[in-house]
């Protein structure tokens, strides 16, 4: 292999914060406002130039549920604040009227607390609410290195349209997805091993109706899973996890490989189109509306945390429980969310959320998804603003203070 010696370069500090948030999707937008509530100053820093990450560029727009699927609500805080949010305008499907309209408890035992939120109308109210909490954002912009001192990000190393700059940090939130800067600031990480398969959701648009197809889905945990990803079937009331499978068994990707990212897209796009194509030769009418604009990766790098919760840990009280999570494929289990999953010793002041938490292969899949991915991040937030060495923080003002924000810590 050819190396190329790049020269050394003086890289201009363009600007300061309290908290850094890298990465806009869910997590990263429950951070930025937690952080911003408790008084920090926030930048927000987003590689695309819009805001929601899988949920809305991905088209992935299932609101999972936040309750237990036995009638018990799990999620509050800003994970609810984001599901209202989402469907503002109203809902596209699955409005939870047995959980906003007070609904019997046999109906809340019978119809989860979801809901399928329009992407475009979610990311746009998303960034009105960090707009007005003077969050700074930062559209079009890669975290590509870290500066250290004594195991203390000092500066984040940033490239966009105006070139590579330093922004200077009290403390960083790693809401890539793919634990991009502990991997850049030489923390431990860990790597799925299973990797990733193909998907690719689109909206069309026929019989006067412009509707979701959920094409192609990794690994659904079902039973009874179909052969092929031909049709993605939903009623109104209950989000139907049986209908989509990878759209090629045969393909895997990590995820966090750049070429192999390009061909996944690829691959995923050309088996879209032969679907669009054979669609529309049976219906004139139909024609597709928007696709996914970004890679439908579920599970690809995670942190190496202090502590890495299990399935095994369902019902099961965590002393230091930032919140909580149930199960989004079953109904019945609940998880207590451990502050140790969100951080490793290897760097001072930096703390994950979202789907690079620290958890185990199997717990991975429960916690990538909506809303754990709030919790987390509306608790690595408010962490942020309240200190700069998470492993010296007091974890039980931090609870306090997420019980004062709504968030429930415990069964």
């Amino acid at each position: 292999m050819r190396f190329v010696l790049e020269p050394e370069r003086k890289t201009t500090v363009a600007a300061s914060c309290d908290v850094l948030v890298a990465g806009g999707g869910i997590a990263g937008i429950a951070a930025a406002m937690a952080a911003a509530r408790n008084g920090a100053k926030v930048i927000l820093v987003e590689r695309e130039y819009t805001l929601g990450g899988m949920a809305t560029l991905g088209l992935v727009t299932i609101y999972l549920p936040l309750c237990d699927g036995e009638g018990k609500q799990l999620i509050y805080g800003i994970g609810e604040e984001l599901l209202k949010l989402s469907i503002t305008h109203g809902a596209e499907a699955m409005y939870p009227k047995a959980w906003l309209e007070s609904g019997t408890p046999e109906e809340r035992r019978q119809f989860r607390y979801l809901a399928q939120f329009n992407p475009h109308l979610f990311t746009l109210e998303a960034e009105k609410c960090l707009l007005e909490l003077g969050v700074t954002l930062l559209y079009g912009t890669l975290v590509c290195a870290v500066s250290m001192q004594d195991k203390t990000i000092s500066e984040v190393i940033v490239e966009n349209k105006s070139g590579r700059s330093a922004i200077e940090v009290g403390s960083v939130v790693d809401c890539t997805g793919d634990a991009d800067v502990f991997h850049l600031a030489g923390a431990k990480t860990v790597l799925h091993k299973n990797g990733n398969g193909l998907a690719s959701w689109y909206y069309y648009f026929t019989g006067g109706k412009v509707q979701l197809k959920m094409f192609g889905l990794a690994d659904v945990v079902t039973e009874k899973q179909p052969e092929t990803a031909k049709e993605s079937v939903r009623d109104d009331t209950q989000y139907n996890n049986e209908v989509v499978v990878s759209l090629d068994r045969n393909f895997r990707f990590s995820g966090v490989d750049g070429t192999e990212l390009s061909r996944a897209v690829t691959a995923a796009h050309q088996i879209m189109y032969k679907d669009i194509l054979e669609a529309k030769a049976a219906d004139e009418s139909y024609v597709p509306v928007t696709i996914s604009t970004i890679p439908l990766v579920r599970m690809s790098r995670r942190i190496a945390g202090e502590k890495t919760p299990d399935v095994t840990s369902d019902r099961k009280y965590v002393e230091d429980s930032i919140g909580m999570t149930g199960d989004w494929r079953k109904r019945g289990p609940a998880f207590e969310l451990p502050y140790g999953a969100l951080w490793g010793k290897d760097v001072k002041n930096l703390i994950a959320a979202g789907r690079n938490i620290s958890v185990t292969d199997e717990m991975w899949d429960i916690t990538r998804v909506i809303p754990p991915c709030a919790v987390t991040g509306e608790a690595a937030g408010t962490a942020a603003a309240m200190c700069a060495d998470f492993a010296l923080l007091d974890v039980k003002k931090l609870q306090d203070k997420l019980s004062a924000q709504g968030v429930k810590l415990h069964l």
